[in-house]
């Protein structure tokens, strides 16, 4: 039996070639569901499209922002050299020169800001400086007298006005949930990105509890395996012993070795499945980071879950599945487009309402502000703008669109709430029937043991035969293997049920942020 001598070997290469690196890492399955949630990529991509939803509202935000504009311009104009003759009283004949200049200065600040109802408001202060200097020559043409030269400048260069009106659509483009239609929507696409993030949150819970399971299924199966070893060895020793003292044929300890070898390779298959166990939990775990040697799992699959009747997990699940909050919100994005596009076929009526304040001419810009301040010379307006196209047809196409677009997405919301409803019934048939299942494997795999046991002992007292024990040996391990795969298709249909009722992450604790 040298081989029997490398089984332990063989494990150790196989099943834990990390031990020699160093310990292995102890890891509940809250801790492993914290590991993932912290470095799983799916996750960090959902967060990402998270923020850029967050992102979205304030930039449609952005368009109520208030907006301060400014101008400023400089000008100056030279006037042509004009020469004309004519008569003075006092000079007689003279031929006279003029030049002109004029600089100029302006100043426009504006302030405006658009309303998520509909209406615009526009302020804009401007005062002007303009100041023409003109210069005149007159020359004496039939006299001896000396030219005369003359220069004026404006007397009051400053003057300014001050203006502030408000504009407000009657029709089209009226309202919050019409004119404010862009925030609506970015608003509720940051909840659809809210609801996606917390869908993957779900996806990877229920993934790494799965395979948390599966290793552990793997270590127990392991575990089983070899107790299935321990017996058969045991059984071939007493074979041996009995052929020896004559009290059994040789050939019985032939298949005492086939039962052996049998179950020798169940371990390496076990051991092999472990392994692909762990690197598969490891992965998810560690994806991009520097992983443990090892894995230690320390909890066990337990009976343990909510208990629901069928009418409450399906309240439950209506109410709180990620899925359905999605179509909701997917359906309350058309109602808002088709009254944005219900009201873009009425005809435009805007009502505008301004005060406007204009100053003296001052000589200075401070005389300027106060005349605005005391508004010296108030004006008021009052107007409306009609528009009315005359077919509208692409609006009618439009709203046409957007109707479709609804009914779309209510018959897919129906589909998905017809379809989570049959999936809760199913999760709480399977969770009740795996339940009842543990418990019935677990009194199959007693009455196994003790039936085993008993065999074995009249085996000993040579009332039974080789064959009878080593085919009790098969059942009881069958039965230990029955009992395992029921405690974890249990744990399983827990992480299955409570995902189907939507309580997956309230159930594990976590909070969505």
């Amino acid at each position: 039996m040298r081989f029997l001598r490398t089984i332990p070997a063989l494990i150790a290469a196989i099943g834990l070639p990390a031990l020699a690196q160093g310990a292995p890492k102890q890891l509940s399955l809250q801790e492993a569901i914290a590991t993932a949630l912290q470095n799983n990529l799916q996750v960090q991509i959902a967060r990402t499209s998270q923020e850029q939803g967050a992102y979205g509202v304030m930039g449609s935000l952005g368009a109520y922002d208030w907006r301060l504009s400014s101008s400023f311009g400089l000008s100056k104009n030279i006037t042509d050299q004009r020469v004309r003759e004519g008569n003075d009283n006092t000079l007689g004949h003279v031929l006279t020169t003029s030049n002109g200049n004029t600089v100029g200065r302006n100043l426009t600040v504006g302030l405006d800001k658009s309303f998520e109802w509909g209406g615009s408001f526009n302020a804009s202060y401007a005062p002007n400086y303009s100041n023409t200097s003109t210069s005149l020559l007159i020359q004496p043409l039939e006299t001896q007298a000396q030219a005369i030269s003359r220069a004026s400048n404006t007397a009051y260069p400053y003057s300014g006005g001050l203006s502030v009106s408000y504009t407000q659509s009657l029709l089209k483009n009226f309202g919050r949930d019409v004119a404010g239609a862009d925030l609506i929507i970015s608003r509720k696409n940051a909840e659809i990105a809210d609801f996606t993030f917390q869908g993957k949150l779900i996806d990877v819970v229920s993934t790494i509890e799965s395979q948390y399971w599966d290793v552990i299924n793997a270590e127990r199966t392991l575990t089983n395996k070899q107790k299935s070893l321990e017996l058969a060895q045991k059984q071939l020793r007493e074979n041996k012993i009995r052929v020896e003292v004559g009290n059994m044929a040789p050939i019985e300890i032939t298949s005492a070795e086939a039962a052996v070898a049998l179950r020798e390779q169940e371990i390496i298959q076990a051991v092999a499945q472990l392994a692909n166990a762990k690197d598969t939990l490891t992965r998810s775990l560690y994806p991009d980071q520097e992983r443990p040697s090892d894995l230690k799992l320390i909890d066990e699959p337990t009976l343990s879950r909510m208990k629901l009747s069928e009418e409450d997990a399906q309240k439950m699940a209506l109410d709180r599945r990620v899925e359905l909050k999605i179509a909701q919100t997917n359906l309350s994005i058309a109602n808002t487009q088709i009254r944005v596009a219900e009201q873009n076929r009425l005809p435009q009526l805007d009502v505008k309402v301004g005060m406007t304040a204009d100053a003296n001419a001052q000589r200075v810009l401070n005389d300027i502000n106060k005349d605005l301040a005391k508004r010296s010379n108030p004006g008021y307006s009052l107007g409306l703008t009609f528009a009315m196209p005359i077919q509208n047809r692409a609006a009618e196409a439009t709203l046409a669109t957007r109707r479709a677009v609804r009914r779309s997405s209510e018959l897919g919301l129906k589909d998905q709430q017809l379809a989570i409803t049959l999936e809760v019934r199913t999760a709480l048939r399977s969770v009740e029937a795996a339940e009842q299942g543990v418990k019935a494997a677990e009194k199959s795999r007693i009455f196994k043991e003790r039936d085993f046991d008993a065999e074995q002992k009249k085996f000993e007292n040579g009332m039974s035969t080789n064959f009878v024990v080593l085919s009790k040996q098969n059942e009881l391990d069958s039965a230990r293997a029955n009992e395992l795969q029921a405690q974890i298709a249990y744990a399983k249909s827990v992480t299955a049920f409570e995902r189907a009722i939507g309580n997956l992450l309230e159930a594990r604790k976590l909070a969505v942020k």
